[in-house]
């Protein structure tokens, strides 16, 4: 079973190496910035260039947070309703 699993799991990043890279024609359309990471022509503008910093910015701070309120939620509230799922009244047996 363990040698299926780690088959698997090569065959996987094998096949995903090969098509997240960008292909040759691609990477002489792609910025040098880009250049290895992805098909198609890549930003053209600055106005591009701007819009994918904001994304990055987004999806940096959203990790950043979603990280932050699991390891330390800081909910006191006895009305919330995490304490009603968490209370014995709702225990089935």
């Amino acid at each position: 079973m363990k040698n299926l699993i780690v088959n698997a799991l090569n065959v996987t990043l094998i096949l995903w190496g090969t098509y997240a890279l960008a292909c040759d024609a691609c990477q002489l359309r792609q910025p040098e910035v880009t250049k290895d990471l992805t098909h198609g022509t890549g930003p053209e503008s600055s106005w591009d260039w701007f819009i994918v910093g904001i994304v990055i910015l987004i999806t940096v701070l959203a990790f950043i947070f979603s990280i932050k309120y699991l390891v330390k939620p800081g909910e006191k509230d006895r009305k919330h309703i995490k304490y009603s799922v968490f209370s014995d009244e709702n225990i089935m047996l």
